[in-house]
C-alpha cells in the first residue's frame, strides 16, 4: 500500500509517498481502507519539530507515519472486535495522542477509537468531525453549562467552528473571535456575537465571561483573563506551561487555567455520530485535496487562514 513517510522534521515535501508493507491488526483493532484524512494544526506541527514527533507520537524511531483523522470502510475484523463488521463505514480519530498511522491507504484502528459512519454525511464531513470536533466536545461538555457566557476564539477555524456549535447546543451565549470576512460564518454557526479582532479589543468591550476556549495562546490567552469573571475558567490548547505571572494572575481573580489535550475516543466519537444525525453539529470543508498532494494541504493549514476543515481525498 502507499503512505506517506517522514524520515525528519522539516518542510512539507518531508513528505513522501512511499510503497509500505500493509498493517497487521491485532485482537482488538480493525482494518480500514482509507477514503478520507483530516488534517490538522497538529500535524503540521508535529511535521515541523522533531521534539514534536518524539513527544507526540511516543517514539524515537523514524521513519513515521503521521495523521489519526479518517473515514473509511472496514475490510477485516480482530477476533476480539464486536459492533463492527466488514463492509461498514467508519471514522475516528486513530491513537491520540500516539501512532495513528493514518496517512495511508490502509490504517489499523482499535475498535475503541472509532464510530460507525451517519447515513448523512460524506466521507469527507465525517473525516472532517473527528480530532477537532472531539477537541470541542471533551473540552466544552464537562466545562459549559446552560446560560453561561462562553468567548471562542479563532472561532472559524476547525475547532472554532464546532465549538460555537456545541456550546450553543449547551445552552450557552456564544461569543466567537474571527476576522470581518467571516462574521457570517460565525453567525451561521449560531453564535450570539462576533468580535473582529484586527478591529475591536475583545479585553475591552467584553466582561463576566464564565468560560473561554483558547486556541491561540500569547497575548490572548493573556488578555483573555481580564475578561473572566471570578470563578470562571480558561481551557487552551496550545500550550501546557504557563508562566509564574499568568499562574499568578489567575490565582489572585480565582479563574482556572487548564491545558487539555484531546484522547481518542469511541464513546465520544458516538456523541459526535448522533449530533450530525440530529443536524446538531455540521463540519464545514473548505479545501479538499488529493492523496497525491498531502504537501499543499499542509501548507493550507499552515497558512493560519483555513475556514472550517481541510481534507484529503483517497
Amino acid at each position: 500500500m502507499k503512505a506517506y513517510v517522514l524520515n525528519e522534521a522539516g518542510a512539507a515535501e518531508n513528505l513522501l509517498l512511499r510503497e509500505i508493507e500493509m498493517p497487521e491488526i491485532k485482537a482488538d483493532e480493525v482494518l480500514i481502507e482509507t477514503k478520507a484524512i483530516s488534517i490538522n494544526p497538529v500535524d503540521v506541527k508535529v511535521r515541523l519539530m522533531d521534539e514534536a514527533i518524539t513527544m507526540i507520537l511516543g517514539t524515537e524511531d523514524r521513519p513515521v507515519i503521521l495523521g489519526w483523522d479518517i473515514a473509511g470502510i472496514v475490510v477485516a475484523v480482530g477476533e476480539a472486535v464486536s459492533g463492527f463488521e466488514v463492509g461498514d463505514k467508519v471514522f475516528g480519530m486513530i491513537n491520540f495522542p500516539g501512532q495513528g498511522k493514518a496517512y495511508a491507504e490502509y490504517v489499523a484502528s482499535p475498535a475503541s477509537h472509532i464510530a460507525v459512519m451517519p447515513e448523512n454525511v460524506t466521507f469527507d464531513e465525517a473525516a472532517a468531525t473527528t480530532l477537532a470536533a472531539l477537541t470541542a466536545l471533551q473540552v466544552l461538555q464537562p466545562r459549559v453549562k446552560k446560560g453561561d457566557r462562553v468567548l471562542i476564539h479563532a472561532g472559524s477555524g476547525g475547532v472554532g467552528h464546532f465549538a460555537i456549535q456545541i456550546a450553543k447546543g449547551l445552552g450557552a451565549y456564544v461569543i466567537a473571535t474571527s476576522s470581518a470576512k467571516n462574521r457570517d460564518f460565525i453567525l451561521s454557526l449560531g453564535a450570539d456575537e462576533h468580535i473582529d479582532y484586527r478591529e475591536q479589543k475583545f479585553e475591552e468591550v467584553l466582561s463576566d465571561i464564565d468560560f473561554v476556549l483558547d486556541g491561540m495562546g500569547g497575548e490572548v490567552l493573556e488578555n483573555s483573563l481580564k475578561v473572566v469573571k471570578e470563578g470562571g475558567r480558561i481551557v487552551t490548547l496550545p500550550t501546557h506551561q504557563f508562566s509564574e505571572d499568568l499562574q499568578l494572575e489567575a490565582g489572585q481573580r480565582k479563574v482556572e487555567l487548564e491545558f487539555v489535550l484531546v484522547q481518542s475516543s469511541g464513546v465520544d466519537m458516538n456523541t459526535l455520530k448522533s449530533m450530525l444525525e440530529a443536524d446538531e453539529l455540521k463540519p464545514h470543508v473548505s479545501k479538499i485535496f488529493p492523496f497525491e498532494d498531502m504537501a499543499g494541504a499542509h501548507l493550507q493549514i499552515e497558512s493560519g487562514r483555513t475556514v472550517g476543515k481541510v481534507i484529503v481525498k483517497l
